[in-house]
């Protein structure tokens, strides 16, 4: 028999759960799907949130050639081959099939292109993504990509650049509770259990938003051969099944959670542990350096400057001596950030600034700072009153920098640190008398 995630999964958008900003009533995904004009592009979100699903369905509905590929077993050999077979399939239905209505052989629309799906696609080498980009390019794929990965990460610029990229979300409550009842109640063999489903809240803390996950669970409470599904029911078979259902999603998410509020809590210990966990479980280290790397720009900041160069160079170490060597960088690394004087003052000025921008809207540049390549510029204004700051004492000179409506605006605002208090008043000795 089946897994219970296999046969429940849906075949058409209206049995699809989730991600409504993309597959509901006008959203992009679903008028690309209505109006036959599919472009390639990225899923990226987490596991069992209906990336692969989603990728059948529209091959489904579109009556497309559907190759799938898994980054992690197939290399440019089968990428090669299933292009060719792409290729094969337009030639022979080209001359055949040349009406919209028939789902085949418009190029422009997108419909009745081979889809080429590719799971983990951020497992692909560069010279593998190489290996897409012709085909990508005059139309003889269409490439839908999954992935847990932030694409700017790991897939490469040519190849980014020719696909949109579609963030899926967790799934919300509602969405695991209508997912939970079509499987008590439509599964056949489920259904045939009898079951009594008195309490959700430990299932759906479990499942973390996870589709698959909740499945997983559910398959493992009721083939144990209980009647009724109440919280003490759900823990205790998970209690005794630790690997029953997928535990990749709860290190990914929940221990590397742990692990970067360890860093930012001040405690190496914890963070070495947590560390360790993610390193036995056989987590992408390249994917713990940069979260190093976001924690040292994001918590550490300006208190310790030198806490970004100390994370980037373990990233570079990392590549250069592989593994199981690269441990000793992510350890020193990790002990490092968690020992250091903490500042979020940057982050907190970027994400005020972008409030303001959102707020305030597009405001002139004022004339004194803007550029004057061209003779008319010039005879406007452009540049005129700019003072050259290296031409005056302490290489500063007051002169507003702000647009018109913003000159008293403070967005950076010193921490406790002592880096940052030196700054500070350095910022203090130069504007003091500014008013």
């Amino acid at each position: 028999m089946l897994p219970l995630a296999e046969r429940l999964r849906p075949k058409t958008l209206n049995e699809y759960i989730g991600q409504k900003h993309l597959v509901g009533e006008g959203a992009i995904l679903r008028q690309m799907i209505e109006n036959g004009n599919l472009s390639s592009f990225i899923l990226w979100g987490p596991p069992g949130v209906g990336k692969t699903t989603l990728a059948r369905i529209i091959a489904h509905q579109l009556e497309c050639p559907f190759y799938t590929l898994s980054a992690v077993t197939s290399g440019v050999k089968e990428v090669r081959e299933v292009i060719d077979k792409a290729k094969r399939h337009a030639a022979m239905n080209s001359g055949l099939f040349g009406s919209r209505e028939s789902g085949f052989g418009n190029r422009e629309s997108g419909v009745g292109r081979a889809i080429l799906f590719i799971d983990e696609i951020h497992r692909f080498s560069k010279s593998q993504q190489d290996s897409l980009l012709g085909a990508v390019e005059d139309g003889t794929i269409t490439l839908i990509g999954a992935t847990t990965e932030n694409p700017s990460f790991e897939v490469i610029t040519p190849l980014l650049s020719r696909c949109q990229v579609y963030v899926l979300k967790s799934l919300e409550k509602d969405d695991l509770l209508e997912l939970l009842k079509r499987a008590i109640t439509e599964d056949e063999y489920i259904r045939s259990l009898d079951i009594e489903l008195r309490e959700t809240e430990s299932i759906l803390r479990y499942s973390g938003g996870d589709a698959r996950k909740l499945l997983n669970i559910i398959e493992l409470v009721t083939n144990s051969g209980v009647k009724v599904i109440d919280n003490a029911t759900v823990t205790k078979q998970l209690q005794q099944n630790p690997v029953a259902y997928d535990k990749d999603g709860e290190l990914h998410y929940d221990i590397i959670s742990a692990f970067i509020k360890s860093i930012r809590g001040s405690d190496p210990d914890a963070a070495l542990y947590w560390l360790a966990r993610m390193v036995a479980a056989g987590e992408d280290p390249k994917f713990i350096a940069r979260r190093l790397v976001i924690s040292a720009s994001e918590d550490i900041g300006l208190a310790n400057p030198n806490a970004m160069l100390v994370a980037n160079a373990c990233f570079d170490t990392l590549q250069k001596i592989g593994w199981p060597e690269g441990r000793i960088p992510l350890a020193m690394a990790t002990v490092y950030l968690a020992t250091s004087q903490k500042s979020n003052s940057a982050y907190l000025a970027i994400n005020q600034a972008l409030e303001l921008v959102e707020k305030t809207g597009n405001l002139p540049v004022p004339l004194h700072l803007r550029n004057a390549p061209t003779k008319l510029m010039d005879e406007l204004g452009y540049g005129d009153g700019y003072q050259y700051a290296h031409d005056f004492p302490n290489h500063f000179v007051k002169q507003q920098f702000m647009p018109d409506l913003l000159q008293d605006t403070k967005l950076w605002h010193a921490q406790g640190s002592p880096q940052e208090q030196k700054m500070a008043d350095w910022m203090k000795f130069l504007w003091e008398d500014k008013k």
